[in-house]
């Protein structure tokens, strides 16, 4: 995993164009809605408008840190900050990406004292301001730019193999909280932050739809699953695994969900709306003799800056773009179908695959699609 070729190592000037496309994007938005500047404040904005590059999260379960960005009309970008993690974010953070500082003492509230200096009155915000509500950024961030897609990959190639290695490497005896830290450890050594861990075992399996790790020891059943993240952008997958021979309802649970999952993928096209996505699960697991499934847990959708972007819901109005990843997750029984696939005008790609473990493969129009599989141990 460690010789795995870091996405820009051949292609630096990548990231700089990446930058300027989406300054143009956004000083676009500021000028369609005829407002002085665009503070950025969440950390999934800041990693999508710095092209990955900066992360400068402290609190990990904080959704803003210690930085600030701001663009003006005038097409001025800027980072504002405190004076004790000034040298930190110029040297670390920002170093080379074009934004300038303006730094407060620590004990002042930085943004609120810079906004006047810089004739910035009219703003709009992802961040509560004042009166001002946030705005969503989520059409801002849109399609998936080439160097996003070249990390994506790369993302998803370190975070599939890591469970790979771990769903190989499990016993007997293993505990949720011990399969947890593997997947810690595996994936911190290469600087991918975990941020959903579902390593579960047995009649938790069974039992709930998100089972986060407790004290329970792995006796024949066990579920990997995870979200993973790195340059704000984010994987999802599952995987499990079986100490002996399965029973026929186990198999039976796979194959309704990978079959759900098909159905998804199918209609997983640019424009495609939410509530649309919905109602496709819902006939599929009508079709295959379980209605109602749909009801027990959400079915996927969107992922990119954000774990998922948006869910397949009843009156869903956000659609699939042109180019955006995407992971389904259709639940059922003890089982659960989970990945990361890109979507690319009408091609999809799969992102997360684990080629030593068991897979099934799926026909769809000129892709064959592989879905996860049981492995059996």
């Amino acid at each position: 995993m460690s010789s795995l070729l870091l996405p820009w190592q051949d292609e630096p000037s990548e990231i700089q164009a990446e930058l300027q496309y989406k300054h143009e994007r956004i000083l676009a938005w500021i000028a369609e809605r005829q407002v002085d500047g665009l503070i950025i404040g969440r950390h999934e904005n800041i990693a999508w408008a710095t092209a990955g590059q900066v992360d400068c999260r402290i609190g990990v379960l904080r959704e803003t840190g210690p930085a600030t960005l701001l663009f003006t009309r005038d097409g001025e970008r800027y980072y504002i900050t405190s004076n004790n993690e000034a040298d930190r974010l110029a040297c670390e953070e920002f170093d080379g990406l074009g934004f300038r500082p303006i730094v407060q003492p620590w004990h002042k509230n930085a943004l609120a004292e810079s906004l006047p200096s810089l004739a910035c009155n009219r703003v709009a915000a992802d961040i509560p301001l004042g009166t001002n509500p946030a705005i969503p950024m989520l059409d801002l961030r849109g399609p998936l730019t080439c160097s996003e897609i070249r990390r994506y990959r790369w993302l998803a190639r370190a975070a599939s193999a890591v469970i790979e290695q771990i769903a190989l490497a499990i016993q007997p005896g293993d505990s949720e909280r011990h399969m947890q830290c593997m997947v810690a450890a595996a994936l911190l050594r290469q600087r991918i932050q975990p941020s959903v861990y579902l390593t579960a075992v047995d009649d938790r399996v069974r039992r709930y739809p998100h089972p986060v790790p407790r004290d329970a020891v792995l006796v024949r059943l066990a579920m990997l699953g995870l979200c993973a993240r790195r340059w704000g952008l984010t994987v999802a997958l599952t995987r499990f695994i079986h100490f002996g021979t399965p029973p026929d309802q186990l198999r039976d649970d796979l194959t309704v969900v990978q079959q759900v999952a098909a159905h998804l993928l199918r209609a997983t096209s640019e424009g495609v709306k939410s509530d649309e996505l919905f109602q496709i699960a819902k006939e599929a697991y009508a079709e295959l003799g379980v209605p109602g499934a749909e009801q027990r847990h959400h079915q996927g959708g969107a992922i990119g800056y954000m774990e998922r972007e948006w869910f397949a819901r009843p009156s869903g109005t956000e659609s699939i773009l042109s180019h955006q990843a995407v992971a389904w997750n259709p639940s059922f029984g003890s089982a659960k179908c989970e990945e990361t696939f890109l979507y690319d005008k009408g091609h999809l790609e799969l992102l997360t695959t684990t080629p030593r473990l068991p897979h099934v493969t799926a026909q769809l129009g000129e892709n064959d699609l592989k879905f996860s599989d049981l492995l059996v141990r």
